[in-house]
């Protein structure tokens, strides 16, 4: 139970972003086809505690071995899409560019109710955001001695969920606060620990500074150079 508790810990948090971005319904096309932007490089956003940038190439060498096609990162409905290793039989297709991430769902209009929904609300322009639930492996802090620093997201682990969303623009503020409260405390003491190695590294370096400073005084001393 000790062991599955550790392993359980050691697994890397999942974190969602939204986006207002062009969300389209293809029409001339014989499937229900939705495209779209779910992950967008060097965009600012606002996360209450700090504002954060996923930097270009972050997508490099992440997982997107299995991601599915959700509304509202809805896990209680089946997926509406998936990419398996992006191969030519899934039903969503994932591609990356010079400007993040862009998707292409295939969706069942015909036998799937909520997909027939989502289709028409995109082609109406009632949904025009998307949303994608990661994990991060690299990451750095600029400006953590001011109240409002910056995260910047170097590496994504992993990809394992993109959705259409209804209120994209709501991710950082009032969404989030009531169903990522979680996700934001992580957010607080990350800046907090960062801010503390920070403190401790400049601290070290000035030692070091000092410590240099006077084996050269010592050394000149020496060598009557005063």
């Amino acid at each position: 139970m000790a062991d599955l508790e550790k392993t359980n810990k050691e697994k890397k948090q999942l974190e969602s972003r939204s986006y207002m971005c062009e969300v389209r319904a293809l029409d001339d096309s014989e499937d229900s086809v939705i495209t779209g932007r779910p992950i967008v490089y060097e965009s600012m956003t606002d996360l209450g505690y700090f504002d954060e940038i996923i930097d270009r190439g972050a997508l490099d060498g992440a997982d997107l071995t299995d991601v599915r096609f959700l509304v509202n990162h809805d896990i209680s409905n089946i997926p509406l899409a998936r990419s398996r290793r992006n191969n030519g039989n899934s039903t969503m297709q994932l591609s990356t560019d010079y400007e993040g991430m862009t998707i292409s769902a295939s969706l069942d209009t015909e036998n799937n109710a909520e997909a027939r929904a989502l289709y028409s609300a995109v082609k109406r322009g009632d949904v025009t955001g998307m949303s994608f639930m990661f994990s991060i492996d690299e990451e750095s802090w600029e400006n953590l001695e001011s109240d409002h620093p910056t995260r910047h997201i170097i590496k994504i682990g992993s990809v394992v969920e993109v959705s259409a969303v209804t209120f994209p623009a709501y991710d950082s503020t009032s969404i989030n606060a009531r169903s990522n409260s979680d996700v934001l405390e992580r957010a607080r003491l990350e800046v907090e620990t960062a801010r503390q190695q920070t403190r401790e590294n400049n601290s070290a370096d000035a030692e070091r500074e000092l410590a240099l400073a006077k084996a050269k005084y010592q050394f000149k001393s020496k060598l009557g150079g005063f």
